[in-house]
């Protein structure tokens, strides 16, 4: 399973890590990733970030705390 993380920062700019053809993109706007209090997993949940894929995998990946992991990055890098 290959995962694509999006993080938005404005229109047409946005902070890539993962192949174009990934079964799962996780995208996310940066002004709520970046907060102190963000949970990939709530996040979803509200509609905040947004997934596309297989909805057990997604779970899953966010279950496990790659997804968190990698948004942080991401974030870092913004």
């Amino acid at each position: 399973m290959s995962v694509r993380y999006v993080v938005v920062v404005a229109k047409k700019d946005e902070r890539v890590d993962g192949p174009d053809d990934a079964d799962i993109v996780i995208t996310v706007p940066l002004v709520d990733a970046a907060a102190d209090d963000f949970n990939p997993t709530v996040a979803f949940m509200r509609g905040k970030l947004k997934a596309v894929g297989h909805t057990g995998q997604i779970l899953d990946l966010l279950k496990s705390g790659e997804a968190a992991a990698a948004l942080a990055a991401l974030v870092a890098a913004a």
